[in-house]
């Protein structure tokens, strides 16, 4: 930490202040912070350092204009940058750390200099290790996802272990290869289809559709759903539309990546032994909460002090949307349960950020991993590609009312704790 001595930050080179928001925002949007969220956190930094900022943001843009305070009321914008960015991953540790780099430069505590350099150290690339720990990440979360949700067998989940570790591996090569990033989710899908069809056929029957499923969990964007409908509904229109636009092109990518393995399988005489297996023990289900929790704590790459909020708000999130639905009575028990779990976790994300100085983020964004509805949306355009209208439209209805409830749950949970800070 560099103390300083707190001078007005009037005081302060304009070009200074705005270099700090700049970097500010750029590294917000590069660790999944969404639209609405960020406005708020930039235009609120921006008023505490005497500026007016007005902050566009997009998914895969952002615009800043900026007015100096000095002027009066009478002021205009004196300078307007434009970023293209690519959309941001979620990243918890890097984004409470530069939360905590922008309180301590505002707080007089940080030069904005050396605040602007340690925003700029952030964007360092990810070291081997923190890869190695993506992909087995991506193999433990499919394998919970399995026992947890498909409640398939031991088998199963081994394979879909696998093809998630696979999986990882073509995302972690896909981040430094741009050609390669674009067709990333249509190979993720070939890849895991043709695994699952190869090992059904040849050594032990599977659920098919089950293993694929659980191993693309990860890619599936239930999550990016479900902020476009929170953006949405805070009339962040353009932000929630176009990321509305991006999670259903990359459903189709990988409905169209599992359609055209299976025929490239069969037309090579390929067939799978599409058999259930014995299910899991019902213990394996808690076993499984436990792993998938660690999984998303790494997936999401949560500071190690962060790790035990994190995981309770995994297993906080799953246990209410599951209990929910037990106890929904004449309530429709999905939606009911996925209600009540957006609720808890809004609420206590709000409490942990007032309590514990840091991004509500933290509790809010792996808590409510294992409510979206990713997987439904899925299914639904792969029912709607196999022909089948009716079943399709009416998973598809299922995906909305989903959706609604885990954002209802989550508006009503601000309403329930009111949250004190932006992040």
């Amino acid at each position: 930490m560099n103390a300083v001595v707190s001078q007005p930050f009037a005081a302060i080179a304009l070009n200074t202040r705005i270099a700090f928001l700049v970097e500010l925002a750029r590294r917000l949007h590069q660790y999944g912070t969404s639209a609405p969220r960020l406005e708020m956190a930039i235009s609120g930094a921006a008023q505490r350092l005497e500026l007016v900022a007005d902050v566009w943001s997009s998914p895969t843009a952002i615009i800043i204009s900026f007015t100096d305070m000095a002027q009066g009321e009478e002021g205009v914008a004196q300078t307007t940058q434009v970023m293209r960015l690519a959309p941001g991953e979620v990243n918890l540790a890097r984004l409470c750390r530069a939360d905590d780099i922008a309180d301590r430069a505002i707080a007089g505590e940080l030069d904005l200099r050396e605040g602007f350099r340690q925003l700029r150290v952030l964007g360092r690339p990810d070291t081997p290790w923190e890869q190695a720990g993506t992909i087995a990440s991506y193999g433990l979360s499919a394998a919970a996802i399995a026992a947890l949700f498909l409640h398939s067998s031991w088998v199963d989940l081994v394979v879909a272990g696998v093809i998630g570790v696979l999986i990882g591996w073509i995302a972690i090569l896909a981040g430094t290869r741009p050609r390669l990033a674009v067709a990333s989710d249509v190979i993720c899908a070939m890849v895991a289809t043709t695994v699952a069809i190869v090992v059904s056929a040849f050594v032990v029957p599977l659920a098919i559709k089950s293993v694929v499923l659980a191993g693309l969990i990860i890619l599936v964007p239930g999550m990016s759903l479900t902020n476009a409908v929170r953006e949405i509904s805070s009339q962040n229109l353009v932000s929630g539309m176009a990321r509305m636009g991006g999670a259903m092109a990359t459903l189709l990518k990988l409905v169209f990546g599992t359609v055209a393995a299976t025929q490239l399988c069969a037309a090579a005489g390929i067939h799978a032994r599409d058999y259930a297996l014995p299910a899991l023990p019902p213990w394996t289900d808690y076993v499984a909460l436990l792993v998938g929790a660690v999984a998303f704590a790494i997936l999401f790459r949560a500071a190690l002090r962060d790790w035990p909020a994190v995981i309770g708000a995994v297993i906080v999130g799953y246990l209410a949307t599951r209990w929910g639905g037990e106890i929904s009575g004449a309530l429709p028990a999905a939606p009911f349960g996925v209600f009540l779990g957006g609720l808890l976790l809004g609420a206590f994300s709000n409490l942990y950020a007032r309590y514990a100085h840091q991004p509500g983020a933290v509790i809010r964004e792996p808590g409510i991993l294992l409510l979206v509805p990713g997987s439904v949306g899925f299914r639904s355009m792969s029912f709607l590609l196999e022909r089948d209208t009716p079943l399709g439209l009416d998973t598809a209805m299922l995906l909305l009312t989903l959706l609604v409830s885990i954002v209802a749950g989550l508006m009503f949970g601000d309403l329930l704790i009111s949250p004190r800070r932006s992040l």
